[in-house]
């Protein structure tokens, strides 16, 4: 191999090194939380296993940490819910944090939707009462 041509090889092996991203041998995602803590409802806070929902119940995190909107981007790829759903949709969010996880009368929602269809599925763990999961 002529200089010339190990010059070029070493050219492109360091421009692929500069570009390549950078990440640490030990590099995960982060852990999930035990528990999180819904808090603000008037009926009480909300608190929910995160493991008894992904692990037991086999909720991917996308059913609760949806992608963010145009208008509104994240700043991590699990935020808390809070984040952008606020007791009054703060433009430019058009939801608010209770529609978020229900309608006013809690017949549909995010939250209402997985616990009725478990229900339907046979599970009698499932929370069907405001006061099973709102907690003052």
């Amino acid at each position: 191999m002529t200089f010339t041509t190990r010059l070029a090889v070493g050219a492109a092996a360091a421009m692929l090194l500069a570009f390549a991203p950078i990440t640490s041998a030990g590099a995960q995602a982060p852990k999930e939380p035990e528990k999180a803590v819904l808090s603000g409802a008037p009926l009480g806070n909300v608190t929910l296993s995160h493991q008894a929902h992904t692990k037991t119940y086999g909720a991917k995190c996308g059913s609760c940490h949806h992608a963010s909107k145009p208008e509104k981007a994240l700043k991590a790829d699990h935020e808390k819910c809070s984040d952008c759903h606020t007791k009054v949709a703060t433009p430019p969010m058009k939801t608010k944090t209770q529609a978020a996880f229900h309608d006013p009368m809690a017949k549909k929602g995010v939250c209402v939707d997985c616990h009725v269809q478990a229900a339907a599925k046979g599970s009698t763990k499932v929370p069907a009462k405001c006061a099973d999961c709102h907690k003052k």
